[in-house]
């Protein structure tokens, strides 16, 4: 069964490689025809959809997947409009491929610059959602990439259905149908065997739990866009304007739980707790959120006690941890010690302080005054993302589409000869 799998994938890796050099040279107009395509081939095809989707539901629920999972699986009508409309709104962004910059004169007469293209063949393996799919498909496709697609086993039939969709649309674009191609096994070997071909895989993304992310990292033979935790922090300085820390802690813990950009810690300085955590924490509570804090936080408002595990824990709940630190540089050392790299953001009216922490915070996204919950390719006007990146290489942040994309150096020259 291995050698049949390992067969699969090497013959869906020569087709991608084979499609990606078709798509690195395709015009922006005909990489659009097909996302509009490819638009109007879901919302044609939405009956066939949900009845390949209500195969993968019945099996869930037979699997015992709670009501959240399910509810992601879920294509509904408003599901699958919004997918549509995803891939139009990629459309009418801008090709980031073949743009040209930097071009200046060198002493020796040449003309250099740099060209953006293309990575080659990107694999994404994620998990649950279907929309993924398209949303993958949708941005690979825009910036002259080749994909291959492994989605979770409990939405297989409504990935192939999807494939199925975008196929259609490749072939109706003249574009090859293996630019996008899902894989159909469920079987693990297939996610093994995609890690390790370098020879025909470029990247890999990597999109779901840590649990999922720590293995492709650990075992992957070709480099990986991806980030572990959204350990996130917000500090409320000793310069902050009260009704904007309240606003934007709040938002930024509450807005949504489940994701990666959402505060997991509160650090607030000494001299502004006592005025500002009642009200703030109260807030929180009404809202459902269980708090955890220091044992200064504790004298202030009464709340379970915070754990140096869980200053080291993504939530992904309504759960809140707390600490009281004597200023900037503390919240700072704290967050050093404990912060994924993803988002932190400080409330501060202090011009100085603020450039302080924008300049020493090492994470992928430093802010001032705004929620954790901006950092987010849609809000940073990427058109979408394929996910956030808290590495330092190739990508960083939000990785949308000039994230799928790297530059080659170009020279233009009259015969010149090196002397």
């Amino acid at each position: 069964m291995s050698d049949t799998i390992s067969k699969m994938m090497q013959s869906m890796g020569k087709a991608a490689r084979k499609a990606g050099r078709v798509l690195s040279v395709a015009s922006t107009e005909q990489k659009n025809n097909a996302l509009l395509c490819m638009a109007d081939t879901l919302l044609n095809r939405t009956d066939y959809l949900k009845a390949e989707n209500a195969k993968d539901l019945v099996q869930g629920e037979k699997n015992g997947l709670d009501a959240a999972m399910l509810d992601r699986l879920a294509l509904t009508d408003e599901g699958i409009e919004k997918m549509a409309e995803g891939l139009r709104q990629v459309a009418v962004l801008n090709d980031p491929i073949g743009e040209i910059t930097d071009m200046h004169f060198l002493p020796s007469g040449i003309q250099l610059g740099k060209m953006r293209v293309a990575l080659g063949v990107v694999g994404i393996i994620y998990e649950s959602r279907p929309n993924v799919t398209i949303d993958a498909a949708a941005l690979c496709l825009k910036s002259g990439n080749a994909t291959i697609l492994r989605g979770g086993s409990e939405a297989i039939h409504s990935n192939k259905a999807l494939a199925n969709c975008i196929q259609l649309a490749l072939k109706t674009a003249d574009l090859p149908e293996a630019a996008v191609q899902v894989v159909e096994t469920t079987d693990r070997a297939a996610v093994g065997e995609l890690i390790t071909m370098p020879d025909y895989v470029d990247v890999i993304i990597p999109r779901g739990g840590k649990g999922l992310i720590e293995r492709i990292s650990k075992d992957a033979q070709v480099p990986v866009i991806k980030h572990l935790d959204g350990i996130c922090h917000v500090y409320i300085d000793d310069e902050a304007d009260t009704e904007k820390a309240i606003k934007v802690a709040f938002n930024s813990k509450t807005h949504r739980y489940g994701v990666c950009n959402a505060m997991e810690t509160l650090l607030i300085a000494e001299s502004r707790a006592v005025e500002i955590l009642p009200n703030l924490c109260l807030k929180m509570v009404e809202q459902g959120v269980e708090l955890r804090g220091c044992a200064k936080t504790r004298k202030i408002v009464a709340m379970n006690e915070a754990t140096e595990v869980d200053w080291a824990t993504e939530y992904l709940a309504p759960i809140l941890s707390i600490k009281v630190v004597s200023g900037v540089d503390e919240a700072m050392e704290h967050i050093e010690t404990f912060s994924s790299r993803h988002t932190e953001s400080i409330i501060t009216e202090n011009f100085t302080t603020a450039r302080r922490f924008l300049a020493l915070v090492d994470s992928s996204s430093v802010m001032v005054n705004a929620s954790t919950r901006f950092a987010d390719g849609f809000e940073y006007g990427l058109g979408a993302e394929i996910g956030i990146s808290t590495d330092k290489f190739h990508a960083r942040g939000p990785v949308g589409l000039e994230g799928l994309t790297s530059q080659k150096y170009i020279v233009l020259g009259d015969g010149n000869i090196r002397t």
